[in-house]
């Protein structure tokens, strides 16, 4: 057998990234091949399904034409024979925990970062053999003993190991060094670097930076002026370097929040808030849950033209209660929404958490007698259900056929905020 060692830095790590290839249509295909295997298929996000989004689809629908954010009217006219399944959340992470459980079988050392994707630092797992004899046993044994494809990236830091697994889809393992950089990054346009969205890649354009081979080469002293922090991290990131490390433990969660995609763009205040109101109750539940307090509240909201923004307000003491939640997301509606502009996705989130133990919690002078009897009665309600489903117990505001009231259902909802793709966060 060959010395594996001359495979691994002497100084340095070796990292994966496993990325599962379409993986809620995947799933769906390795669940009931006779029905799903080898055929257009997607995913949508709403049981409206000819009002709803393409939310994945199988490679082959890929082929004619078919995207993830598409509407499935429009994709319908592309295909007809698409076949639309309904998301079911429960069994999409029963099948991320199998994949989890397979990768923890060659090293500790795992970041999952999503339902469908990990990194994995396999510096010490030189007894597996070399990098690339473990990306293709992982790629193997993921494919026989779950039905799913995968693609894996082989680097020395997680940005280029990201970058790697991207690049042969599906069913690929790519290998990408930082000497490699110049030859097969630098060419390409900005926005093709994992990190850089529509928006950083406008504001380089404006400073004549097109490529990532300009992005490498420029002026730091511009970047940081133009971008503040995010500047050195441009530069660093368009030349291979990326020094964070797989953190194998989660960290106490830095936010949680929902978000609904709706199958026909509101534009009325009551229905709007009529979702934020099972948005907030939901994401407060998960807080309960965790034994948290958040600090700030924030809205996501999307326009049909897919323009995205966010809009956050601190509260003066840490909460947990809906109504305090509810409250604070209707007024950052109200004041950056103006009716009757159309609505195409809501989302509440809660940042800035702690223990809720360590939280002090001022009670308000005038509501200090009633808080005891809310906090009592929102355990009862927590309690029933817990044990009789989400449903059991729902004031009158929650009660509506729109799809805000299927986040309650876990088998068909996702369970966080969809992460925008550019970290300028502008």
């Amino acid at each position: 057998m060959p010395d594996v060692q001359q495979f691994y830095p002497t100084n340095g790590r070796v990292i994966l990234h496993l990325d599962m290839n379409a993986f809620y249509c995947s799933v769906h295909s390795a669940e009931q091949p006779e029905q799903y295997k080898g055929k257009p298929t997607a995913v949508s996000g709403s049981i409206e399904k000819r009002k709803g989004i393409i939310v994945t689809c199988s490679y082959e629908a890929r082929k004619v034409g078919i995207r993830t954010g598409m509407n499935v009217r429009e994709a319908l006219r592309i295909l007809p024979e698409l076949i639309l399944i309904s998301p079911d959340f429960d069994l999409y992470r029963k099948y991320s925990r199998a994949f989890m459980k397979i990768a923890g079988q060659y090293t500790p050392l795992i970041e999952q970062v999503s339902i469908d994707e990990c990194y994995m630092d396999i510096t010490g797992s030189k007894i597996f053999g070399s990098p690339m004899e473990i990306a293709g046993s992982l790629q193997k044994r993921i494919a026989e003993e779950l039905g799913l494809p995968c693609s894996i990236g082989v680097a020395p830091n997680m940005l280029l190991a990201k970058m790697a697994s991207d690049m042969k889809k599906p069913n690929g393992i790519t290998v990408l060094r930082r000497r490699d950089v110049p030859n097969l990054l630098w060419p390409k346009p900005c926005d093709q670097l994992f990190g850089i969205g529509a928006k950083t890649a406008s504001k380089l354009k404006r400073l004549h930076i097109h490529t990532l081979g300009q992005l490498a080469d420029a002026d730091e002293e511009l970047l940081l002026k133009s971008f503040g922090v995010l500047g050195a991290w441009l530069k660093q990131a368009a030349n291979g370097i990326d020094t964070r490390e797989v953190k194998a433990e989660r960290e106490v969660n830095k936010s949680i929040g929902h978000t609904t995609t709706l199958p026909a763009d509101l534009t009325k205040l009551d229905d709007i808030n009529r979702v934020l109101l099972n948005l907030s109750d939901q994401t407060t539940r998960r807080l309960r849950r965790q034994k948290l307090v958040a600090s700030t509240v924030q809205i996501t909201i999307r326009r049909p033209d897919m323009s995205t923004f966010t809009r956050a307000y601190t509260l003066p003491t840490p909460t947990q209660s809906m109504d305090i939640i509810y409250k604070h997301a209707q007024q950052l509606l109200q004041q950056n929404w103006q009716p009757p502009e159309p609505i195409r996705l809501l989302g509440v989130s809660l940042h800035n958490l702690q223990p809720e133990d360590n939280a002090a919690i001022q009670l308000d002078l005038f509501s200090y007698e009633q808080e005891p009897k809310k906090d009592a009665l929102t355990k009862v309600m927590d309690q029933l259900r817990n044990k009789y489903g989400e449903s059991a117990v729902l004031t009158a505001g929650m009660l509506t056929s729109d799809p805000s009231a299927l986040i309650r259902n876990k088998r068909i909802r996702g369970t966080s905020l969809e992460k925008l793709d550019d970290l300028s966060n502008e």
